[in-house]
């Protein structure tokens, strides 16, 4: 963390995400539920995250909604091979697409030429494949090859979790 997060600010910053692994509860005043459990007032609770947005720590504090339960049981991580003369423009412009919620570039490895990956979610497989058309067309000629890689299970899925390291899997 940077200059402007104290000592005292990191421990409570820890504190802050242990309390909120789980998503904030559902309760009337969930600052004060916080801010209860942390300490301090609820001016000082949002002073604090304010700082850790300031510094980066935090980027957003959003609603994270269930997409399976609101009826989004398909979805895929499109991938698109796009010329890297390209990407800098492109990626953004896809990112900013309703239908995506996640959007990435990342680096091509040997026998995997995708650079540009973007997540859809849809109420259907024709849906989805209307999103992918819609990607397809932004990308235009930039774009040299695609593909989506489908869940098939969830085998975990949560947010960010502070807890001891542990060691890799062997």
């Amino acid at each position: 963390m940077s200059a402007c997060i104290s000592p005292s600010d990191a421990d409570l910053a820890r504190r802050l995400v242990a309390l909120t692994e789980a998503g904030l509860p559902l309760v009337e005043d969930p600052w004060g539920w916080l801010a209860e459990r942390l300490g301090l007032s609820p001016d000082a609770t949002l002073a604090l995250l304010a700082r850790l947005h300031a510094d980066g720590a935090i980027r957003r504090i959003a609603a994270v909604p269930n997409h399976y339960r609101l009826g989004y049981r398909h979805n895929g991580m499109t991938v698109w091979d796009v010329a890297d003369d390209a990407i800098e423009r492109l990626g953004p412009a896809v990112g900013t697409l309703p239908c995506v919620s996640h959007c990435y570039r990342r680096p091509r490895k040997d026998g995997w030429r995708y650079n540009l990956f973007a997540m859809v979610h849809g109420r259907s497989a024709a849906e989805i494949d209307g999103y992918r058309a819609e990607i397809r067309a932004l990308l235009g000629d930039a774009c040299r090859a695609d593909d989506m890689l489908v869940s098939s299970r969830i085998l975990k899925k949560t947010g960010l979790r502070l807890g001891e390291p542990r060691s890799r899997m062997r």
